[in-house]
């Protein structure tokens, strides 16, 4: 029994051990076969892939080949389109070139056919003159036997004939003119002083005329009489703020559409002038209006006495003259000196000194510069102390003019020595343009000067701001300062300024003396 039991345990050991061993074999050979199997899928895989590869390196061969093509197509177009377009050019280049040549043939053909007229005329003239020329020698021997016997039959030479008949026109001569001198002579004598007075006097009539109404008034033309109230304003308040801003009296008077401007000075009348014309060209007249406009105006005649300067600079030919002195000379175009217009002046100086400088073979141009400068410090006196002499020698001294100059400044009223030949010459050329008739008026100088010197003493007076002589220097207008002045002080300045009148001024009648105090209130909208 327990044999038994032992056997069948062996044996269920051993049939343990087959399954087991037959197991593993056969997870052996299962694992081997699946790995062939993988084998064999993946030898499939491969051969799909690398056939799958040539695929797609035939298509993109077949592509690029497809683009190439394509890209030689277009620059095979591309270079027909350039052949094309180079052969126009060089077609039209070709029909220019034989346009041109047909055109230059054509000129050819036409130089021919004038060559060959020109060819023709040129043996007409010959002929001609070979005519021309027989025809003169014929004339001259015909006209050498017609004086052969008119010799024979007068019994004179050709030469004893012209001396007589020369001589015999010369006594006719003589005598006609001696008795045209004669009544020549006499007529002039009859008729010289009459004449010469004539001349003189209305000379003088015009010169009286144009002179004085240049010289003290300027009128301005209105469209209506209506804009004389305009100017006038209410209560007279626009103007006597036009004649407070200006210092010229405006006259106002029965003269159908003109408003008459009066002053002594000319550049206050001259802007006065323009600022009325403004004024009623624009027809806004009130006070506030009235000062910007005359200080506009101010600005154009300082800008037109530029103008005249650098007009008489170009006219004479000098050049390179210095800024401030071009200003100054400027101002002589208002200024006069014995009524004698000082720019004028100058100008006629410049001239006759080189006119002079130019005969005597001296520098003209250093003569027109003297000439011209001779007088730059009259247009200064009003604004700073001492002679013109002074003031225009300090002015160019200061810019640099040369000597010559400065000492023609100086010796042109002996104040120093002629130093140079362009000085006597300037001086010379002063005295002349001075002395001519009717360059100068003694009275109206005299009168300047008074109310010059009107102004000059009111303005001495502390307080004073600005004062003008009005009314032909009958009536001095004073403004003074508000914040300095009261309406006390301004009683006594009244009466100090006319005891100073009495004390220094010879004058005839009575000056009126106002004085004005103006107080302003200014404030901005914003």
């Amino acid at each position: 029994m327990e044999t038994h039991q032992a056997l069948v345990l062996v044996a269920s050991t051993l049939a343990l051990l087959l399954g087991a061993v037959l197991g593993f074999l056969w997870a052996r050979s299962r694992e081997r076969a699946q790995r062939e199997e993988e084998k064999a899928r993946g030898a499939d895989e491969a051969s799909r892939i690398v056939e799958r590869a040539r695929d797609e390196a035939r298509s993109l061969r077949k592509e690029g080949e497809l683009a190439g093509r394509e890209e030689s197509v277009r620059l095979r177009e591309e270079w027909e389109k350039e052949e094309a377009r180079r052969r126009e050019e060089l077609e039209k280049l070709d029909r220019r070139l034989s346009e041109r040549s047909d055109a230059l043939e054509r000129k050819f053909d036409v130089l021919d056919d004038r060559e060959r007229a020109q060819e023709a005329r040129l043996a007409e003239l010959r002929k001609r003159e070979a005519n021309a020329a027989r025809q003169e020698e014929e004339a001259e021997s015909k006209l050498r036997e017609a004086r052969k016997h008119l010799e024979s039959l007068a019994g004179l030479s050709s030469e004893e004939a012209r001396q007589r008949l020369v001589a015999e026109l010369e006594d006719e001569a003589r005598a006609e003119a001696a008795h045209r001198i004669r009544e020549l002579r006499d007529e002039a004598e009859r008729t010289a002083h009459r004449e010469g007075r004539k001349v003189i006097a209305l000379a003088i009539q015009r010169m009286a005329a144009e002179e004085s109404v240049e010289g003290t008034v300027s009128v301005v033309q209105l469209p209506s009489d209506d804009m004389k109230g305009r100017i006038i304003g209410r209560e007279g308040r626009n103007i006597r703020a036009f004649e407070q801003a200006t210092g010229i009296d405006v006259i106002i008077d029965d003269t159908p559409e003109a408003v008459v401007l009066s002053g002594f000075d000319p550049i206050r009348r001259e802007i006065a002038r323009i600022a009325m014309e403004r004024l009623v060209e624009d027809g806004r007249i009130h006070p506030g209006r009235i000062e910007e406009v005359v200080e506009k105006s101010r600005g154009e005649v300082d800008e037109g006495m530029r103008e005249a300067a650098e007009e008489a600079l170009y006219d004479l030919g000098i050049h390179d003259l210095h800024p401030e002195i071009i200003k100054v000379l400027g101002r002589l175009r208002f200024r006069t000196s014995y009524g004698q217009n000082q720019l004028r002046h100058s100008i006629e100086v410049a001239r006759l000194a080189g006119m002079m400088a130019a005969e005597m073979g001296l520098d003209v141009q250093m003569a027109k510069r003297a000439g011209l400068l001779h007088d730059v410090g009259k247009g200064m006196t009003h604004e700073h102390e001492g002679t013109h002499v002074e003031l225009g020698w300090e002015l160019c001294s200061r810019h640099g003019e040369p000597d010559v100059v400065l000492n023609a400044i100086r010796a042109h009223h002996d104040e120093e020595p002629h130093h140079s030949a362009e000085a006597f010459l300037v001086t010379a050329a002063d005295a002349i343009s001075g002395a001519r008739p009717g360059a100068r008026r003694e009275m109206f100088e005299t009168y300047v000067k008074r109310l010059e010197r009107l102004e000059a003493l009111a303005m001495e007076f502390d307080g004073v701001e600005r004062c003008f002589a009005v009314q032909a220097g009958r009536e001095v207008r004073v403004m003074v300062e508000p914040d300095h002045v009261s309406d006390e002080e301004m009683r006594r300045i009244s009466e100090r300024v006319a005891r100073r009148f009495e004390e220094e001024l010879q004058y005839p009648g009575q000056i009126k003396v106002v004085v004005i105090r103006e107080t302003r209130a200014v404030d901005f909208a914003r």
